[in-house]
């Protein structure tokens, strides 16, 4: 079993549910403990783009029995959960998919919610932070603010899926953005072929 501390998953708005379920039940078949918090939008979301309408339904689709063992559920209203706080140690953050507005608020250091407080301390703390957006196309403000959060170490990893794997469905798709996210998180993972060269024809 995994004994490294907490990840703490965001899910917040915009698009990209199908990669937080995904990401999800890959951290938990790692056997990676999770400090999840699943924002009001990113809730909204699930419901739109996934058959997910609670909780209970996101437990369903992970796996009841990782699911318990693995996945800790926090209010984004709670600011003194665990993730709140420097002492609480964890092996990161990732939040999948990242709204425009969390990345701002992120980026100015607001902390008006559990995940902004959360990516905050993770900042502060120098510890790995992910951030997963998916907005098309990009203003000059999303732009700086990419540019903030990146110089304050964070790692902004757009779900910008590639072709050169020859995706055949939807799920080949979710899974490269996810696969390089679990990269980013040092959890090894079996989700597609990497890389090797470019084959002459």
């Amino acid at each position: 079993m995994n004994q490294r501390a907490p990840l703490v998953f965001g899910v917040t708005g915009a698009s990209g549910a199908p990669y937080a379920v995904r990401l999800l039940q890959q951290l938990a078949a790692a056997e990676i403990h999770v400090s999840l918090i699943v924002s009001s939008h990113g809730m909204r979301l699930f419901e739109t783009e996934t058959e997910i309408r609670s909780i209970d339904d996101l437990q369903r689709a992970v796996g009841d029995d990782p699911w318990k063992e693995f996945v800790t559920v926090y209010s984004n209203d709670d600011r003194g959960a665990p993730p709140a706080s420097g002492s609480a140690l964890s092996s990161g953050m990732v939040i999948c998919p990242c709204s425009m507005g969390t990345l701002s608020a992120i980026s100015a250091g607001a902390s008006r919610s559990l995940i902004e407080r959360a990516a905050d301390v993770a900042l502060k703390e120098r510890r790995k932070l992910v951030l997963v957006p998916r907005e098309t196309p990009l203003s000059a403000i999303h732009l700086a603010n990419m540019l903030r959060v990146t110089r304050a170490g964070a790692v902004v990893l757009p779900a910008a899926p590639a072709f050169y794997t020859r995706p055949s469905t939807i799920e080949d798709m979710v899974d490269f953005i996810v696969a390089r996210i679990l990269d980013q998180l040092d959890v090894p993972h079996g989700l597609g072929k990497r890389w090797d060269g470019a084959k002459a024809e």
